[in-house]
Parts: C-alpha cells; structure tokens; sequence
C-alpha cells in the first residue's frame, strides 16, 4: 500500500525533529517549518517504500502531531483525514 505525507504548517512548532529522522522526506521552509520535500508540501507524491521506516519514526517523534501519513493522497490539505 502506497504511503503520502503532508506537514499541518498550522501546529507546526518548527523544532526540526522530521528532518533529523528523516532529511530525505522533509525540510525546512524560509520561515522554519517542515515541509515535504518530494511534492512541495501538497501529500501528492506517493512516499518511497524505502523511506517508510525513517517516515513512521519522524511521524512518532513529532511533538505537535503536525506529519500526517495517509494511504490516500491529501491534495494539499493537511486536514483532509482528521
């Protein structure tokens, strides 16, 4: 099953855990908070199965909750499952 993620830039606490875990599916914007790096942020782009161990570990350290993972893409929407 295909993995997508999307950052909440909304609740987003800019700490920087994500891209520690996993720098080859985040990064920081000019402003500091996270962002997907393989869509531009949008949960569009299908995450690499090879990434999906680092993924899992950044969306459990995240302290704001703000990494959303989903079987579906978001569309841009980070709040389109909750």
């Amino acid at each position: 099953m295909m993995k997508y993620t999307i950052v909440n830039k909304e609740t987003c606490i800019a700490c920087g855990a994500c891209n520690d875990i996993a720098p080859d599916i985040f990064n920081h914007d000019r402003k500091g908070h996270s962002h997907v790096i393989l869509d531009d942020n949008q949960g569009t782009a299908a995450v690499p199965e090879d990434f999906y161990d680092d993924l899992e570990d950044a969306w459990d350290e995240c302290p704001s909750g703000s990494i959303k993972v989903a079987d579906k893409p978001f569309d841009g929407d980070a709040e389109k499952f909750d």
